[in-house]
This record gives structure tokens, C-alpha cells and sequence, in this order.
């Protein structure tokens, strides 16, 4: 390990090729040694990582669902890679270390726990949320008093982006930014569109490669305008998707299926016939 002056420990890349120990110590180690020689590990920042957490997690729930014990190891392996790559860069940048990121942990889960550790009595689990509730408030008044002030939006929790969007929507719609009724938020999402054709319409490669920020934050819109509509409709905009990212694998596991029974693969076939497969998977969901 190298301590640098203000403490944080930078782990020493690990020599040679590492046996599995099962100890912190060597994944930190095993993580240096991936910084400083694999091209791609090298390039990545906080920021890209984000993508890969959030997919991480979700795995991690399927693989629980799974109920299979090779699958939960390896997926919580892979959170787990997360937190220590994570915890490489942010060491590397002299911010913190994984030893800082450990006791923080460990001194929340001692202070939300009062009825575990210290002389307070909480009957049952509907005390320990309204406790645990309480404790939270006091942690945000300590983060007020750093200078982060709440905002009324700060209830929104974590999770994916359509989520958020749609509890983003609803905390608005309490404190009375809202329409009245569902047409408002469809002549937002054709608004929405409208401005997305127009940073799209008549550019080439380039000029769409050049403006692609941009680019990225129209489709945003247009994509929190659809989930307002959802919101108006009292519908999950993430069950909405997830039904249809479900029904488009079954139609096209049918496309793949049909294909092979006559010895094809979906690289021989062409764009016309896996359209018209397409229609028959579409036909067969109605059978």
C-alpha cells in the first residue's frame, strides 16, 4: 500500500498472476494492477462507470430471483468490482479510500441501529422505520449544516431512469406543477418531438456526430414528455417498457426459432424476412 500525506491509501498493484484468495486486500491489489496495465480499465472515470453500477444491480436482483447460488456469487462479485473500482479512482485522485468508505458505513449502520446498540427499545419493525426515519432527518439537517440545504425534490430516490422521471413528475405534481389533464402532456411530448426532428432533420454524419450532447439531451425530453403521459394514465412508465423489452426478445426468440427449424441463422436471413417473421410472431401472440 502507498499513503499518501493526507492518509488515503493507494493499494500497490499486484506482481505477477494473482491465486483467488478470497481476501480485500489482494482484490485492491488485483484492482491497482488493472489501472495500470489494462487499456481499458485505464481509461474509465467515475462518471463512466455509472452505466455499468446500475446495470450491475439489476443483475444482481435477477440473479436472486434465479435462486441459483452460482449466479448470486458471481453477480454480487460484480457489484463488488464496482465499489473497488470506484474506490481505486477516487484513491487515485486523493479523495478518499476504501478504508473511508468501509468506517462510514460502519458508523451509519451504528447510528441508524440506536435500538441494536445502545439502551433505546423499539417493539417492532414499524418503530425502527418511524427511528430510522428520524435518524435520516437528523443526518439531512447535518448535511445542511455543510452547506447542502434540502430541496423538495431531494425524496426522489435512487433508481433507474424512467423511475425517476416518473416520481420526479409526481413530487411536481403535489406541490401543483402539473396540467390538468392528459392533454397537456401530450402537446408537450409533440413539442418534445418536434424540437428532436429539427436538431436531426437534413444533418449529416458529421454534423449530427458534432452536435450529439445536444442531440442526447432533445431525445431526454422527449423521452421524460412519454413518461409524463404514462404518469397521466396512472401507468408504470418501467413496467410499461419492461413489458415491451420482454415482448420484443419473445418476438424475435420466435424469428431466431423459425429461422433455424429450416437451418438458417439470423445472419443469413435479411431485413424483409425477419420483417415478415416479425408479423407471424405477432399473429402467433394472438393464437
Amino acid at each position: 500500500m502507498t499513503t499518501l500525506d493526507n492518509s488515503i491509501t493507494i493499494p500497490i498493484p499486484v506482481q505477477g498472476t494473482p491465486d483467488a484468495s478470497g481476501q480485500l486486500e489482494d482484490l485492491l491489489a488485483l484492482m491497482a494492477r488493472l489501472r495500470a496495465d489494462c487499456p481499458w480499465d485505464k481509461k474509465q472515470t467515475n462518471h463512466s462507470l455509472i452505466p455499468y453500477a446500475i446495470e450491475e444491480a439489476y443483475e444482481l436482483g435477477e440473479a436472486v430471483q434465479s435462486e441459483d447460488d452460482e449466479d448470486i456469487k458471481g453477480e454480487l462479485g460484480d457489484v463488488l468490482l464496482q465499489v473497488v473500482f470506484h474506490c481505486q479512482m477516487y484513491a487515485e485522485q486523493g479523495r478518499f479510500d476504501m478504508s473511508d468508505v468501509i468506517t462510514t458505513l460502519q458508523e451509519k449502520l451504528v447510528r441508524r441501529h440506536p435500538h441494536v446498540f445502545e439502551a433505546e427499545t423499539l417493539k417492532d419493525d414499524t418503530a425502527v422505520k418511524e427511528r430510522w426515519d428520524e435518524i435520516k432527518a437528523e443526518e439531512n439537517q447535518a448535511r445542511e449544516a455543510r452547506g447542502k440545504p434540502p430541496r423538495r425534490l431531494d425524496v426522489i430516490k435512487a433508481g433507474s431512469a424512467l423511475m425517476q422521471a416518473q416520481d420526479v413528475q409526481k413530487q411536481a405534481s403535489k406541490l401543483g406543477f402539473d396540467w390538468d389533464g392528459i392533454n397537456g402532456a401530450f402537446d408537450k411530448l409533440d413539442e418534445e418531438i418536434d424540437e428532436l426532428k429539427t436538431e436531426l432533420t437534413n444533418k449529416s454524419k458529421e454534423e449530427i456526430k458534432a452536435n450529439i450532447r445536444d442531440i442526447e439531451k432533445e431525445l431526454g425530453d422527449c423521452m421524460f414528455a412519454l413518461v409524463n403521459v404514462a404518469r397521466k394514465l396512472n401507468l408504470d412508465a418501467e413496467t410499461a417498457t419492461l413489458t415491451c423489452v420482454h415482448k420484443f426478445k419473445s418476438r424475435f426468440g420466435y424469428i431466431e426459432a423459425q429461422l433455424a427449424a429450416v437451418g438458417k441463422r439470423l445472419e443469413d436471413s435479411d431485413i424483409t424476412e425477419m420483417d415478415a417473421l416479425w408479423d407471424a410472431a405477432k399473429r402467433h401472440e394472438r393464437l
